[in-house]
């Protein structure tokens, strides 16, 4: 039995727009209370797996027959294990059960409207050989993508050592202590209190804004704040109590105070704080004003380099999406397009393939 090109695109599309969703296997009630377990009772028996051979039927379609000469239950259409697998491995290899079923019950009927479709003859229709070359050409292109994956995938025990050795920087990893420091303090100005005799009013006057002279004052008086809170890290006091201080003297006592900052990579650290990887165990970095508004102040507490048994796996993975992302590179591009047709691009036309994020990358910043 064969799968026509729109047949199997349309089961691609229905494989895909469905989730398939994990079996739970029934829990046992629990005992009511009071029970007492019987020491002797028999374990559960589990259910008996049922074998189907490739030549058994999967699927039975009654009533449809390639035979026209058939009539009553001898039309009927079966189709085997093996045939219905070969569907359901194009589509996807490995597919889960529940997409299995899914498929099954959708095939049926695509295979009833085709055989309608060709017999009033669609498929010598105007555009059918038009959408048919479309198909074929995703369905080589996808076959491409698949090929590509393979080769890229390829990736022997040399290349991860040699990725390694001339990446090693990236898989240095170490446990540093941070204290951050608010730019400016909460200032929240008092409200005057109503004068004597007064009459009390539903509305609550809101206090006056702070003036930019008590602005400039707050980011004065946390920045001195940083320069003793950094003077007393130098001296080796326990920097939860300096980051608690820190939060104190910004009006915001209620915040986390841990500072352990446990195995991260070098590009975890922003930019500009690149100055705190090069302090050696016990150094204390001096105070770095960071763009976004603070002050930081690192101490190096150890460093290391991951061994490479570690991080092979994570090696591989990078290697082979590089590799895929330049195959795929070489098909994109170079096109030009007739803007008084197609009208202006309003943004990128298609964005590279992304593979796996690397492991010496931090996570994005949240919006």
């Amino acid at each position: 039995m064969r799968c026509p090109y729109l047949v199997c695109l349309l089961l691609v599309g229905l494989a895909y727009g469905q989730a398939a969703q994990p079996s739970t296997p029934p829990t046992a009630p629990p005992p009511a209370a009071g029970a007492k377990a019987e020491p002797n009772a028999p374990a559960p028996t589990k259910a008996p797996e049922v074998k189907v051979a490739p030549d058994d039927a999967v699927i039975t379609i009654k009533g449809f027959c390639v035979d026209s000469s058939q009539q009553g239950d001898a039309c009927k259409t079966v189709i085997t294990r093996a045939q219905f697998e070969k569907i359901a491995n194009t589509v996807q290899p490995g597919m889960a059960s529940p997409m299995r079923r899914n498929i099954a019950n959708q095939y049926p009927g695509m295979l009833r409207m085709a055989a309608a479709a060709e017999k009033r003859g669609l498929d010598k229709g105007p555009t059918f050989d038009d959408k048919m070359a479309l198909a074929r050409l995703q369905v080589l292109a996808q076959e491409m993508r698949r090929v590509l994956q393979e080769d890229s995938g390829k990736v022997s025990d040399s290349d991860i050592e040699d990725y390694y050795k001339k990446n090693e920087a990236s898989y240095e990893q170490a446990t540093l202590v941070r204290i951050f420091v608010p730019h400016t303090k909460q200032l929240v100005n008092p409200v005057a209190p109503p004068k004597a005799g007064a009459k009390p009013t539903a509305t609550t006057t809101p206090p006056p804004a702070p003036t930019d002279a008590q602005k400039k004052a707050a980011e004065e008086a946390m920045k001195q704040v940083a320069t003793d809170l950094h003077a007393r890290a130098v001296k080796g006091e326990d920097p939860d109590k300096l980051q608690k201080e820190a939060f104190v003297a910004a009006g915001l006592p209620n915040n986390s105070t841990n500072t352990k900052m446990e195995k991260v990579r070098r590009a975890a650290l922003p930019p500009n704080h690149q100055a705190a990887w090069e302090l050696k165990p016990g150094e204390v970095s001096e105070v770095i004003s960071d763009p976004s508004g603070a002050y930081y102040i690192y101490e190096m507490v150890s460093k290391e380099t991951v061994p490479l048994d570690s991080v092979k796996t994570d090696i591989r993975t990078q290697i082979s999406a590089q590799r895929y992302r330049e195959n795929m590179q070489s098909f994109q591009g170079n096109v030009d397009l007739n803007d008084a047709y197609f009208g202006a691009a309003r943004g990128p036309v298609m964005p590279p393939p992304r593979g796996p994020k690397r492991p010496d990358q931090p996570a994005p910043d949240p919006d």
